[in-house]
């Protein structure tokens, strides 16, 4: 019988093959002149391979503690994947952020142009994207068939974005702006690939205003039962919604008291509001132009690999490389982070998605989210465990969860304050307005989605249940991020579900594992090496976490 270390790693071969817009995300080699089958019978196909391999790791004997913590990992994300396909939530996939749209879309983000092969490989895929479009809406229809639809606010702002990157809103369209720049000797092959590929997006655009939209449900909220399923998928945890909600209230009540001290330094007498405003006028943290921003933002995130090497974190050569790109128009606003191929031929990527037509940007807001994406955050959680040869291919690869991974990057913000970065009252009160609406994220998608009361005592809307409208009113009237922003938050939460709370309640787990460290160590515990080992342990779910790191010593 093969090792459980065996069948991890054939198995992330065998999952390449069977999803190539995902080998490419993962920078496994071979595939990236093809796409992803998204028909029902592909994802059927997948959801076999996953069973095929759950079925031989239950069966396989873990020999050692890496073998044993292999084995929970792999168990514990497969079957949540099987989980998800077996209620049909794969075929119904449809959300403005993460679902099989924006993956088709922005693997082409990942495609190296540097070389002629390179862009046949590009020209190939682009000719395969019609086909893909088709196997998304076949599974569309098919879960709609079963009764199981995307929410009809989700169908019709992934339209919109269908729309813009199919060159209907205005502008060129993504494909088109791709290939501009390809050689000439394949233009006829580029230029039919992107004018295919844009037709295919503006018939999924039409394919879901006109079919979609009659089918889908009116109501946001997804409930209980399914809310549970995603709060597991994304937290690899088995939470108590009202435990965490409650938990919630009070972390956000914490944060903005700490905010208002803060602020009482920078503008005496002034609200969180008229404190960000301030900020916002201040020269010292103003940039022009989105070029100028990105060359801000590798300097700040050059600064903090260099600083942050040998002292705080053992950083390999290999994890020193990190891009920092503005993403293409057409997602929501927001930054974001892709990371480096097995090889590391392709470095870890930020990628930050700025609002249509802005050209200021006030950095107050942006230090901790460059540590967020950056180092000590996703960069240096992920590409260490890419790195780290002692797990097998699924532990650096496959095992990301948002509950553990966002989690961490989280506590990576604090932890730079921790260390003596965020010194400056504007950029700390910057840090702690993202902590602020990562707690309000916690109120408003468990609220949202399961429709919870509003408890005295919060100054809001007090004994009136959620809806998206209180959700979006609670987040521009209660925290200081950009409303573009937050209008772009609400569609995510309510076509993400559970995925949002996922930071905060990751968060909480990172700070108590490392407050129980500290106890069980007592004057030996150092923080170094507790960061150290536990990014080691590669990607997993919260409770699987919790036990590993309580292994630690």
């Amino acid at each position: 019988m093969a090792s459980v270390h065996e069948i991890c790693d054939r198995f992330v071969d065998d999952f390449a093959a069977a999803h190539p817009v995902a080998a490419t995300e993962l920078g496994i080699p071979g595939y990236d002149d093809q796409l992803t089958d998204y028909s029902p019978e592909g994802h059927a196909a997948r959801a076999a391979l996953s069973r095929r391999a759950l079925d031989e790791i239950r069966r396989a004997e873990a020999t050692d503690p890496a073998e044993r913590s292999a084995k929970a990992v792999f168990t514990e994300r497969v079957g949540l994947d099987l989980e998800i396909s077996e209620a049909g939530l794969d075929l119904a996939a449809l959300n403005v952020i993460a679902s099989p749209v924006q993956d088709l879309r922005m693997v082409f983000d990942l495609m190296p142009t540097d070389t002629e092969e390179q862009w046949a490989t590009i020209a190939a895929r682009l000719a395969k994207v019609p086909g893909a479009v088709d196997g998304i809406r076949a599974s569309l229809l098919a879960a709609a068939e079963a009764g199981n639809t995307a929410a009809l606010r989700q169908v019709t702002k992934v339209a919109e974005q269908a729309e813009t990157w199919a060159g209907l809103s205005g502008d060129k369209g993504f494909f088109e702006n791709l290939v501009a720049n390809g050689p000439e000797v394949l233009r006829a092959d580029l230029d039919r690939g992107a004018r295919a590929a844009q037709e295919a997006y503006a018939e999924l655009a039409g394919f879901l205003r006109a079919e979609l939209a009659p089918k889908a449900r009116v109501k946001d909220a997804v409930g209980e039962h399914a809310y549970r399923l995603w709060s597991r998928y994304f937290t690899g945890a088995a939470l108590d919604p009202r435990e965490a909600y409650e938990w919630g209230w009070g972390e956000f009540s914490r944060l903005e008291a700490e905010m208002r001290e803060v602020a009482a330094r920078i503008k005496p007498g002034a609200t969180l509001h008229e404190t960000a405003e301030a900020l916002d006028a201040d020269p010292k943290y103003r940039v022009h132009g989105r070029r100028q921003f990105e060359q801000w933002m590798q300097r700040l995130s050059d600064t903090a690999l260099n600083e942050l090497r040998g002292k705080h974190f053992d950083i390999p050569d290999e994890v020193m490389a990190l891009e920092c790109r503005i993403a293409p128009p057409g997602g929501g606003a927001g930054a974001y982070y892709t990371g480096p191929s097995e090889d590391f031929s392709r470095p870890g990527q930020m990628w930050w998605s700025l609002p249509p037509g802005r050209e200021e940007f006030s950095t107050w807001r942006e230090v901790s989210t460059v540590y967020h994406e950056g180092v000590p955050g996703h960069h240096l959680q992920i590409a260490t465990a890419v790195y780290e040869r002692s797990l097998n291919r699924f532990q650096r690869m496959l095992a990301f969860t948002s509950g553990h991974g966002e989690g961490w990057a989280l506590y990576a913000e604090r932890l730079m304050q921790d260390l003596g970065y965020l010194s400056d009252d504007g950029e700390l009160f910057g840090m702690l307005s993202e902590q602020l609406f990562r707690a309000g994220r916690v109120l408003v998608d468990f609220g949202m989605h399961l429709e919870l009361e509003i408890p005295k005592g919060t100054g809001f809307h007090e004994g009136e249940r959620w809806t998206p409208e209180l959700g979006l009113e609670f987040m521009l009237t209660r925290t200081i991020t950009d409303p573009p922003l937050v209008h772009d938050e609400i569609d995510r939460y309510l076509g993400w579900p559970g995925q949002a709370p996922a930071y905060k309640l990751g968060e909480r787990l990172w700070l108590e594992a490392r407050e129980d460290a500290r106890r069980r160590q007592g004057a030996a515990f150092d923080i170094k090496d507790f960061h150290t080992k536990a990014l080691r342990l590669g990607g997993m779910g919260l409770d699987t976490l919790r036990q590993q790191l309580n292994e630690l010593d």
